[in-house]
């Protein structure tokens, strides 16, 4: 069973979430999972799947925007995404090492689920696969995740609920030195009287103790129980999904905002840290270029009326980040072995909000 979110812990985040407070409430998106999990072989890995529209038969442009705030890592098909502002398929997040696997399967779920487009026309793949590095917490040279494992998370993705923590490509990753990995959150802004959603969906594997900060609060200075490292070692992967009609450029100045969103728990984006950011939006749908014919027209907000879009993401980045952490349990390391990585004692982050005043009280306390 899963803990309590950070909104359930009374952590007061501010802005206006949707219903479920995750990717999901984007229209359309859907996520899924492939959780591996086995101490015996020194396993705990696994892929998490976004599919950003419920294409079937042919794929329709998803328009993106891409940057890297720190480019250790990996992220596939974003030259195209550069050039191009969109992207057609899925996205999959994975370990370091399962980036080619998880490319094998999306290729595979591909060709079958977009069976007319790969049948009839000259088509190619080129799925969107990111990747944060789990080797303290999973034996990453022995190849657990498979091209089957990202197919399953593919074929399970679903709307509704998203499981946070240790699901999916979260399940080895460490945040701020505690057991952190997958979380998302939403957030609904009006602009031109219109609501729109923009959402982030995370995996969490970053930041040193001394840098943790939950809103404005020290909570790393407060709570150095139990570090594991002295330097910044992992990265972060941020998926940020949007209803507004947005331009390519607008989507790259969306993505930039999640290095905000990252900011405001404290890391200061090391060295050795990849934070690389997608943004998309399911507005606008229309055909393949190929089927458009000579002359393409596209809906875009104003970028002069975008300040409210751009700061839900900021919150909405920071807020998943916090509920990856949450989630998180003690978990033994393989590398080095012997060692164990704490999940965060939420009572006593409570207890840390609480004495800076930063605690919402219990409803009608």
């Amino acid at each position: 069973m899963s803990k309590p979110r950070a909104r359930d812990l009374g952590l007061p985040f501010p802005g206006t979430p949707g219903p479920i407070n995750a990717i999901t409430d984007v229209p359309g998106v859907r996520v899924g999972f492939t959780t591996l999990t086995d101490p015996a072989k020194r396993m705990r890995t696994g892929v998490t799947a976004v599919v950003p529209r419920p294409d079937k038969d042919r794929p329709r442009p998803v328009w993106a925007g891409f940057h890297a705030f720190n480019g250790n890592g990996e992220m596939t098909g974003v030259h195209w995404v550069n050039d191009a502002g969109y992207f057609l398929g899925p996205i999959l997040i994975t370990n370091t090492h399962g980036i080619g696997a998880c490319h094998h399967g999306a290729v595979e779920w591909m060709i079958r689920t977009y069976e007319a487009h790969f049948r009839e026309d000259d088509a190619w793949a080129m799925p969107i696969v990111a990747e944060t590095y789990d080797g303290t917490l999973n034996d990453i040279n022995a190849l657990h995740v498979k091209p089957e494992h990202a197919i399953a998370a593919l074929d399970g993705a679903t709307s509704g609920v998203v499981a946070e923590g240790s699901v999916g490509g979260g399940n080895g990753m460490i945040a701020y030195e505690f057991k952190a990995g997958t979380g998302t959150s939403s957030r609904r802004v009006d602009i031109g009287g219109e609501t729109y959603t923009v959402a982030a969906l995370v995996q969490a594997n970053f930041g040193i103790r001394p840098w943790f900060t939950v809103l404005g609060v020290p909570v790393g200075e407060e709570m150095p129980e139990r570090r594991m490292r002295e330097t910044e070692t992992g990265s972060i992967v941020v998926i940020l999904a949007t209803d507004a009609p947005l331009s390519d450029a607008l989507l790259r100045n969306l993505a930039k905002r999640a290095a905000l969103g990252i900011g405001r728990s404290g890391t200061a984006g090391g060295n050795s840290s990849g934070d690389i950011f997608l943004a998309f939006s399911v507005a606008d749908d229309m055909v393949d270029s190929v089927y458009a014919g000579p002359v393409i027209t596209r809906r875009s907000l104003n970028w002069d009326m975008l300040d409210p879009l751009y700061q839900a993401a900021v919150e909405a980045v920071d807020e998943s980040v916090i509920n990856a952490i949450v989630q998180g349990e003690d978990v033994a390391t393989v590398k080095p072995e012997g060692k164990v990585c704490a999940g965060i004692d939420t009572e006593a982050l409570k207890a840390v909000m609480a004495k800076y005043g930063r605690l919402k009280p219990p409803a009608g306390g």
